[in-house]
């Protein structure tokens, strides 16, 4: 599979990368101050109708069965409750399930100026990954400070390319829980902004 060059503009395409969300339907931005709670964000994703909610899901995780999960057990009392249900569904997802939600991935987004910087390290490296096990490479940088973002996807895809691919698959449907906890925590918490281009969802 042949990769896209490696810049902001071009890995910016028709899937959704970690740190662009879309707005929940009737959403307006929430003061800053109520963002440790965001109760609005919590009642509106509960009385959603199941086609709305499931596309948002579908944002946060490609996987079809993961985002009927989370959905029919609406509504939860707080987000720690949806958090669980979403950590719980993903633990469930059988390999099919995780070659879908695979195949929705993009490229990790990585700061400004990274890519002129890191271009061929980063091609090759994203390129060695993919042919080996046939997805793109996944892994969430929630935690991870902005200046060392790069040094850990680069080491993290060296150190897991000397995996087998049974060794691997644990190891991304890891990668892939965490990415939608943090997908959805902010899809529920933080102002609206800039809507992305629009995501087909995966056949149904």
């Amino acid at each position: 599979m042949t990769l896209p060059n490696l810049t902001c503009a071009t890995r910016r395409g028709p899937t959704l990368p970690a740190h662009r969300l879309p707005q929940l339907p009737g959403s307006t931005a929430l003061p800053a101050q109520h963002r440790s709670t965001t109760p609005a964000g919590l009642e509106r994703f509960n009385s959603l109708p199941a086609d709305d909610v499931r596309h948002a899901l579908l944002a946060c995780c490609r996987s079809l069965r993961w985002a009927h999960r989370v959905a029919e057990h609406r509504p939860y009392p707080d987000l720690e409750s949806l958090l669980a249900a979403a950590d719980e569904a993903a633990y469930d997802l059988t390999p099919a399930d995780l070659a879908e939600a695979l195949a929705g991935e993009s490229l990790t987004l990585l700061p400004d100026g990274t890519y002129s910087a890191a271009h061929t390290a980063l091609s090759a490296a994203h390129a060695a990954y993919e042919s080996r096990f046939g997805h793109v490479f996944v892994i969430c940088l929630d935690e991870v400070a902005p200046q060392e973002e790069l040094d850990q996807v680069l080491a993290a895809i060296r150190s897991r390319l000397t995996n087998d691919p049974e060794e691997e698959r644990p190891l991304a449907a890891e990668e892939l829980r965490r990415l939608a906890r943090g997908r959805l925590t902010r899809l529920l918490r933080e102002p609206a902004g800039q809507a992305p281009a629009p995501v087909a969802a995966p056949a149904e």
